[in-house]
């Protein structure tokens, strides 16, 4: 069966405020600044999400007006989640390989590539800007005729040749494709790939009345209790109930480890990587008594403004855990802890290209440190509840096994279907919890699927 093809999408390039070579010609500098960003991400590993910051990101793309953005966003997006399927439909128009050195070319032709066969642009506009792209850069002046030239044939191929090139197609780096598929075998890898070419919906968790929510934001309520959007209509902060602070923006799979830590009623719970406060929120509203910790300053900021708008307060306190020493210790901690985020690729489709096994092997060993630092800060009886993005089992059930190997008074509290709704595809055989992007099947792919999250609730022996 040939996957679903991502729909095209309609986006429109603003007024060019980007001064180079070509000041005049509209949309011609958003063009620029997605191929030079793309080249961050693929040439030196810099993630996306500083780059594309409206407050802080890159200075090109600061220049451009916020429907460039849009557009800078959206070409990244394609670009990065069909990058193999674009690499081989250049290779057949190209009679040869491009040089080792043209990585600037590369990046030019991959951002005009992913416009003509995933975004709703004229291809007559995304073929002449990349030409006058390549015409205004040294590097790549003398391959104005063949970019002009492997575009157009792209354009000519693409109802024939696009669908079978993305079922043949694995569109990530061959590292993750082969952990994905010793974790998960071929046909869950493949799946989890496939979901991975669709952008994601909007999960709000809400305070209350998801149903009625769910109506009035014109979405639907997950089995899990999340209520999704397909798309948006219009930003976040203007829709409904934002300002009141009635719901926040949540994956339904992040959403899931705060709902697995039992009754708090005056209980004391810290959570220890709290930063932006979306799980913080969860454990205020479940009526715990809240410390919410980090080692950032900046993303303490931000969880203090989310907590104010949604009228819920929490003890915050800026430390590195483990250099954490409280006066007292705790009923229940939340780690959710620092990772690859693999899990997110739907939403962050640039990890893939800038995370490494090395990277993994490195984060599972912090991530080690920290929930032995945890572990320490419950009373016996007390349970630390262990989270984390990744899709990688050396940063989940590799983990725990041995940390519940290597710690005596430490054992694992199996996850019961029946604790929280809609959990009980995702609770494994160990009685932990794991989520993919192929998971969560809502009868569209736009609708389907959720963040890659791993859980696991251990208990200090009294």
């Amino acid at each position: 069966m040939k996957p679903a093809q991502p729909a095209r999408k309609k986006h429109h390039s603003g007024k060019d405020k980007f001064r180079d070579a070509s000041p005049s010609i509209p949309g011609l500098a958003a063009r620029k600044t997605a191929a030079r960003l793309l080249g961050a991400v693929i040439d030196t590993r810099t993630a996306l999400d500083g780059m594309t910051d409206n407050e802080h990101g890159h200075p090109n793309y600061m220049a451009l007006d916020m429907r460039d953005r849009a557009l800078v966003r959206a070409m990244l997006g394609a670009a990065l989640r069909h990058r193999m399927t674009i690499a081989a439909l250049l290779a057949k128009r190209l009679e040869k390989p491009l040089p080792a050195n043209a990585t600037t070319l590369s990046h030019i032709l991959h951002i005009a590539a992913a416009q003509i066969l995933f975004l709703d642009v004229p291809d007559s506009a995304a073929v002449d800007l990349a030409v006058t792209h390549a015409k205004s850069d040294p590097r790549t002046r003398r391959f104005d005729k063949l970019v002009n030239a492997v575009l157009r044939a792209l354009v000519r191929m693409r109802e024939t040749e696009l669908e079978p090139a993305l079922a043949a197609t694995d569109d990530a780096p061959q590292w993750f494709l082969t952990r994905l598929n010793q974790a998960y075998g071929k046909e869950q890898a493949r799946a989890i790939l496939a979901a991975h070419r669709f952008e994601p919906p909007i999960d709000l968790t809400v305070k209350s009345d998801p149903q009625g929510w769910a109506e009035r934001l014109g979405g639907i309520v997950l089995p899990t209790g999340s209520v999704r959007l397909e798309k948006l209509t219009q930003a976040v902060p203007e829709l409904p109930g934002f300002e009141e602070g009635e719901w926040w923006v949540q994956d339904a799979a992040a959403a899931l480890p705060a709902r697995l830590m039992g009754t708090f009623s005056g209980s004391r719970v810290a959570d220890l990587c709290a930063a932006p406060g979306g799980k913080t929120a969860q454990l205020v509203l479940a009526g715990a008594q809240v410390t919410a910790l980090d080692a950032s300053q900046s993303r303490l900021k931000r969880l203090a403004r989310n907590l104010e708008r949604l009228h819920f307060q929490a003890d915050i306190i800026h430390s590195d855990l483990l250099d954490f020493t409280p006066p007292d210790l705790f009923d229940a901690v939340l780690l959710d802890a620092p990772c690859s985020s693999t899990g997110t690729i739907r939403r962050h489709p640039d990890v893939a290209w800038t995370k490494t096994p090395d990277d993994i092997a490195k984060l599972a060993s912090l991530q080690r440190r920290l929930l032995d630092k945890a572990f320490t800060l419950i009373r016996p009886g007390g349970i630390v509840l262990f989270s984390n993005c990744s899709l990688d089992p050396l940063e989940g059930e590799d983990l725990l096994t041995a940390f519940l190997d290597e710690t005596p008074d430490a054992e694992l509290d199996p996850i019961q279907p029946q604790e929280a709704p809609g959990i009980a595809p995702f609770i494994t055989p160990q009685g932990t919890l794991r989520t993919t992007p192929a998971g969560l099947d809502m009868g569209s792919p736009t609708l389907s699927g959720l963040d890659g999250f791993y859980a696991a609730r251990i208990r200090k022996r009294g």
